[in-house]
């Protein structure tokens, strides 16, 4: 159970910045021996892998703090994030092993496939959430918001390593985030329509 702890914090954690999970796993697998990555995924922690995930987490970081031009980040992350959050549930052992469940042994592609869906919802949220952010603040909220998505995906990435068992409170703290977030985008979108004309 950990295990899918694991790759459901770290999925969750690219759902909001993709490079961050990746770099944390392969930093941690490179230089401890808390995750050994399984064959196929060594790759991961290789020099090359992390200097490339560390040159896209820097354009990242500067281009998710830029009004309208995160909103076209976001876009083209919707395809990245995903994949991000399926490769690193597979390669944290979650999708492989499963802590020894045989059924998951046998059905390795239920990780990355849980990877993808967790990944896919977080980065769903934050792209919904993010025009109505920049709409209210008049873009200058943008960079707070963003650097509290990095934050948050840097502290879930290390308590899914470090402390699996609190992974389902940071996921249930991500979720109701969530909702908040469309609650407000709703409301927001309901007070920028014009009232309905009621006639003499």
């Amino acid at each position: 159970m950990l295990a899918a702890l694991t790759g459901m914090g770290l999925s969750a954690a690219a759902g909001l910045n993709a490079y961050i999970p990746f770099l944390v796993v392969a930093l941690v697998a490179r230089f401890t021996d808390l995750i050994a990555l399984p064959s196929g995924y060594e790759w991961i922690s290789s020099g090359w892998a992390i200097g490339i995930g560390a040159v896209l987490l820097l354009a990242e970081v500067v281009l998710d703090k830029i009004p309208a031009v995160d909103t076209v980040n976001d876009t083209i992350q919707t395809f990245i994030r995903p994949s991000v959050g399926g490769l690193i549930f597979a390669a944290t052992n979650a999708a492989s092993e499963l802590d020894s469940s045989t059924w998951m042994a046998e059905h390795p592609w239920v990780g990355a496939v849980l990877g993808v869906v967790i990944a896919g919802l977080v980065h769903t949220g934050k792209m919904a959430a993010r025009p109505v952010v920049n709409g209210a603040t008049v873009g200058f909220g943008a960079p707070v918001v963003s650097t509290v998505e990095d934050g948050a995906s840097i502290g879930l990435s290390i308590i899914a390593i470090l402390a699996p068992v609190f992974v389902v409170v940071a996921l249930g703290l991500l979720a109701w985030l969530l909702v908040w977030m469309w609650l407000r985008v709703r409301a927001w979108r309901r007070s920028r329509r014009p009232p309905s004309y009621a006639g003499p």
